[in-house]
């Protein structure tokens, strides 16, 4: 059962963090914009946000069998390299350490995204760990219905 309705309590405060997400549907790519936020919903074991964005992915198009793989999206062959630097920096973002991003991983992505899509996947990354820290405070159960 849900603690607390943030859209209820504070609408403001939902609103700007649905301004983040507008903004990441109109700047990143579609395909990446889900396997990032399925990922770091994954990473931050938030359920309400991996049933809602794999719904979305797939009602998009997104296959079953690549959703299922970004559990273990280093070993699976499903992703070609700028979906793999995207998922990197996911993971390294979403368990952001003493030293951050490290190099390695910024490079890799710097090589397959222009400044302006790091920045704009930067975004994107750190707006479903908003979602998934609210959902997790609050927490919102996904739906049983089908």
């Amino acid at each position: 059962m849900s603690r607390i309705d943030l859209t209820a309590v504070a609408p403001e405060a939902y609103r700007a963090v649905s301004e983040l997400e507008r903004y990441t549907r109109e700047h990143v790519e579609p395909t990446v914009l889900e396997l990032v936020k399925v990922r770091a919903s994954m990473l931050n074991g938030c359920a309400f946000c991996v049933d809602m964005h794999t719904r979305e992915a797939l009602a998009a198009g997104e296959s079953s069998r690549r959703l299922f793989a970004v559990a273990a999206w280093r070993e699976a062959p499903f992703f070609d390299e700028r979906e793999r630097t995207a998922l990197a920096l996911t993971d390294s973002l979403t368990r952001l350490g003493e030293h951050g991003v490290p190099d390695q991983v910024w490079d890799a992505a710097a090589e397959v995204w222009s400044a302006r899509e790091l920045v704009d996947l930067t975004v994107a990354v750190a707006t479903i760990n908003v979602w998934n820290r609210i959902v997790a405070a609050t927490r919102r159960q996904p739906s049983t219905d089908e």
